[in-house]
This record gives C-alpha cells, sequence and structure tokens, in this order.
C-alpha cells in the first residue's frame, strides 16, 4: 500500500494495521498509560488510555487514546496480560526509535443489542455503571458487549452520573434495538480524574 509518513498498512480480518514510528531519547519513556481492552473484545491487546504531555508518543502525532497495540519492536501484546505488556514496553526505555504495530479503534466503543422482548435476558450484568460478567452467546456478546467497559450512554442518554438502580432499570426494561456507549472502565477512570496516570 505504500509507506506513507512512516506508516505501513496491511489487513488484519477487516481491521488496519498500521506500522508507527517513535523516535525519542535514550532513557525517555515513551510516555503512555496502556489499560486493557475488556474482555470480548474481538483483539484481546491493551490500549493507550493516556498520553503524558510532551512526551515521546504524544509529540510524534501518530499516536491516539483509544489505539490498540498490536506489537511493539516486533514483540507481540496479544493475549499477554497488562503487567508483562507494561514490563515489554519499560524494558524500552534506552532505546532511541520505536516500532509499534497498532489498530486505530475510537476509546468509545459502540454496542447494538437487539432485544425482541422483555423474555430475552440481556445477559450481563452492572456493578456501578461498570459491566462486570457476560453471558456466553447471548444478545448482549453479539452486540459487541466488554466486560470491564463502563456504561457511558444508553440509547443516546448519559448515564455517566446516573445511579446503578436507575442504569438497571433503564436496562431491564429496553426492548428492540438498544444503542450503548461504553470505554473501558480504567481509560473511564483516567479521564474523568478518578485516577492519577502513571505512565511508562
Amino acid at each position: 500500500m505504500g509507506n506513507k509518513g512512516g506508516r505501513r498498512q496491511s489487513k488484519l480480518n477487516s481491521s488496519v494495521i498500521l506500522q508507527v514510528y517513535i523516535e525519542k531519547q535514550k532513557g525517555e519513556i515513551l510516555g503512555v498509560v496502556i489499560v486493557e481492552s475488556g474482555w470480548g473484545s474481538i483483539l484481546p491487546t491493551v490500549i493507550i488510555a493516556n498520553m503524558m504531555h510532551s512526551g515521546p508518543a504524544e509529540k510524534s502525532g501518530r499516536l491516539n487514546i483509544g489505539d490498540q497495540i498490536m506489537s511493539i519492536n516486533g514483540t507481540s501484546l496479544v493475549g499477554l496480560p497488562l503487567s508483562t505488556c507494561q514490563t515489554i514496553i519499560k524494558g524500552l526505555k534506552n532505546q532511541s526509535r520505536i516500532k509499534l504495530n497498532i489498530v486505530r479503534c475510537p476509546p468509545v466503543t459502540t454496542v447494538l443489542i437487539r432485544r425482541p422482548d422483555l423474555r430475552y435476558q440481556l445477559g450481563f450484568s452492572v456493578q456501578n455503571g461498570i459491566i462486570c460478567s457476560l453471558m456466553r452467546g447471548g444478545i448482549a456478546e453479539r452486540g459487541g458487549v466488554r466486560v470491564g467497559h463502563r456504561i457511558i450512554e444508553i440509547n443516546g442518554q448519559s448515564v455517566v452520573a446516573t445511579p446503578h438502580e436507575k442504569i438497571v432499570h433503564i436496562l431491564s426494561n429496553a426492548v428492540g434495538e438498544i444503542h450503548m456507549k461504553t470505554m473501558p472502565a480504567a481509560m473511564y477512570r483516567l479521564l474523568t480524574a478518578q485516577e492519577q496516570p502513571v505512565y511508562i
């Protein structure tokens, strides 16, 4: 597809993998916060949740919050635990050029659950707005619901400040096409300043 601005593209299950190079000083951190993409995601790999202001990752202009990191300097991160991925990235501190294979993903996941009537179980449970379990093969899993994600919106209505009971009430009475927006809970906590970012 040609090399454009240091990015090469290849296809993987209809997701476009971009190759991104980031230059930095030896001894300098990459300047990212990574979180898990959430169980049930198509690609079980880490995503960028935050970038350090004026750090190499942000300055490059080539990475976005929500990007999934497939591999870094040739090491695949797919399917690895978060702590292992963090160790791999920390281990690159003395490198001056880092190659990442990423898949562009908006930080917010859009979910569409088709529920013909109330007899159909939604097939997931929620605690404080966070999806904590998912029934395999249920309508929620088919619609793209992910464990570990915070529900932000249901049918166009923000539920960010909505109490748990109200969220459960809205969901249990919803039928037809249920549109939801979700994002990884760890990313949500960073973006709402409930958690201090630890950059690597």
